[in-house]
């Protein structure tokens, strides 16, 4: 079947417009019958026509496919728009969290993310994988065999990403980061850990300690650390209850006289 350049970029437009997932280009070529280098100059040919400014809609390239998007220009009226309709997809800081380190690290199990949060996430995961921006990706060869968790076609579509090679790096995040903050004010720096071991170090030269027997914290495990105004505290209410017993024997001594 041979289309002429109008029908093809007809049929073209009423694929990706049907299409649940982004239709490949080997579907496209498969749907219309023509070859995949006729169907890729026909798609190309589209997409610079919906990058016009009198168009609302644009022919994007995402997770191996092609799909209609609306233009950034018009994201807010038709977010009030999709407002209306349904309630939009949301995700807690714990999820988003969860999802940063399954894209960064896929694929990437329950114990390696719980050990990165510090926090139990299966309530997260289960969350995820209702949402079907996360899927199983089979089992790590390790003892007990864990589940192994990726990102799904669903989050490429959400996110509007090709693939994953247009996650930001580090870097990207660093300046985004500095440029949001515009400049270090109110930043702590970082000291490195060998600043505060030479001055530990220093400050046991200088001021040896009177015994060895002596309890200190810093070296006997079994002596439990103050915080800072803890001995203060300590002496303070010490002499509480010092002046208390003493108010105490002098009405016990009048009470006797």
């Amino acid at each position: 079947m041979t289309m002429n350049p109008i029908e093809l970029k007809g049929a073209l437009e009423a694929i990706i417009y049907a299409a649940d997932e982004p239709a490949t280009l080997d579907q496209i070529a498969n749907a219309v019958g023509e070859e995949k280098s006729v169907v890729r100059v026909a798609l190309d040919e589209m997409i610079a026509g919906y990058a016009g400014e009198d168009r609302g809609m644009e022919i994007r390239g995402v997770a191996g496919g092609y799909r209609f998007y609306t233009k950034p220009q018009h994201h807010d009226v038709v977010r009030r728009f999709i407002k209306s309709l349904r309630p939009p997809l949301r995700l807690t800081m714990p999820a988003l969290e969860t999802l940063a380190v399954i894209s960064y690290r896929q694929p990437v199990t329950g114990p390696e993310i719980q050990e990165i949060r510090g926090v139990n996430v299966s309530g997260v995961l289960k969350t995820l994988l209702e949402k079907r921006l996360v899927v199983t990706a089979g089992r790590k060869a390790v003892v007990g065999k864990p589940i192994l968790y990726r990102t799904s076609k669903e989050f490429l579509m959400r996110f509007g990403l090709s693939d994953l090679g247009e996650l930001p790096s580090l870097k990207e995040f660093e300046q985004l980061a500095r440029a949001a903050l515009g400049s270090d004010e109110g930043v702590a720096p970082v000291e490195p850990e060998v600043a505060f071991a030479n001055e530990a170090e220093t400050s046991n030269i200088a001021n040896p300690p009177e015994t060895a027997s002596a309890a200190d914290p810093a070296t006997d495990p079994s002596v439990e650390a103050s915080q800072p105004g803890e001995s203060i505290a300590r002496e303070i209410s010490s002499s509480e209850d010092s002046q208390t017993e003493t108010q105490t024997d002098q009405k016990l001594a009048e009470s006797a006289s």
